[in-house]
């Protein structure tokens, strides 16, 4: 039986509701928690991976163009590093 997409959102919140019930009821499941930290691994590999390149690149000095080109992906790979550690760790207000 297929389950209608209202009935898995989370609950509203209520007046008597602590932030710690509501966060609960936002959060994500550890599926989602568990996926989200393999991809983190996979880039922060592959980040770890484009670093080694970089500095072996330079050390028998290739062009440079190349290089500045290899550098930009590898901020592209740590940027996406920030936007899955913000998914795993919420932002709380305090």
């Amino acid at each position: 039986m297929r389950r209608s997409p209202v009935a898995e959102a989370p609950e509203p919140a209520r007046a008597g509701d602590s932030r710690l019930t509501i966060f609960r009821r936002l959060s994500m499941s550890e599926q989602e928690q568990a996926e989200i930290r393999l991809e983190f691994a996979k880039v922060k590999q592959e980040h770890t991976d484009f670093d080694a390149a970089i500095n072996a690149m330079i050390a028998v000095g290739c062009d440079p163009l190349q290089i500045q080109r290899m550098k930009k992906k590898k901020l592209t790979l740590k940027d996406r590093m920030q936007q899955l550690e913000d998914r795993i760790i919420p932002d709380i207000i305090a």
